[in-house]
């Protein structure tokens, strides 16, 4: 695998939320909006680049009895200071985020990454490797997060006040809004992009 397959696998081939079904928590509970999902996405990125970075640095002092512990201590670090900036920085997302943004933590998609790539690769493959799977996740939160705003409340907002706007007049469809309206589109966004993958590959 060159580097560009490595990057780009997580865009659809392996996306995480389409493809490998990671990360589906955060996915469901978060993206009541585009803006919302980005938000997550980028700060799940993040986390996934720098924690990969410093496991595929640290790979061959860890001991193996503590490997997942410390690869554990390495995330929730990361976490900590995207947790921190967040909150000082964009309050509303980290008001809306909430519990979720420390939950990155056991996020099974940031320890799988360092455990299955970063604990066996190149510091520079294992930095490609966390963006283009950050950058996959972050991407299926906003669509979703963008469809169900869309179809449950007629607008869409990706930042607000500079990239924000109305679709439709009047009441959308408020299920999109609840919990089963993120199955329903989740459902039916990893159908499209399974279509999708079996053209492109």
């Amino acid at each position: 695998m060159n580097q560009w397959q490595n990057f780009s696998k997580g865009f659809i081939k392996d996306n995480p939320v389409f493809a490998l079904f990671l990360g589906l928590c955060p996915t469901l509970a978060v993206t009541t909006s585009a803006y919302n999902g980005l938000g997550m996405g980028l700060a799940t990125t993040f986390v996934l680049v720098m924690s990969n970075l410093v496991v595929s640095i640290i790979k061959n002092l860890i001991p193996p009895k503590v490997r997942i512990p410390t690869f554990i201590v390495v995330i929730a670090s990361f976490v900590t200071i995207v947790q921190m900036v967040t909150q000082a920085f964009v309050p509303d997302l980290y008001e809306a985020l909430g519990i979720f943004i420390p939950l990155i933590v056991v996020n099974c998609l940031v320890l799988g990454r360092s455990e299955a790539f970063a604990s066996k690769n190149d510091i520079f493959s294992s930095i490609l490797d966390g963006l283009g799977m950050g950058l996959g996740f972050a991407m299926a939160l906003t669509v979703l997060g963008g469809v169900r705003e869309i179809l449950g409340s007629g607008s869409f907002t990706l930042i607000p006040e500079l990239i924000e706007f109305s679709i439709y007049e009047g009441d959308g469809m408020l299920v999109f809004v609840l919990a089963p309206g993120a199955f329903l589109a989740l459902g039916y966004l990893i159908m499209l992009a399974d279509k999708l993958k079996k053209k492109i590959y």
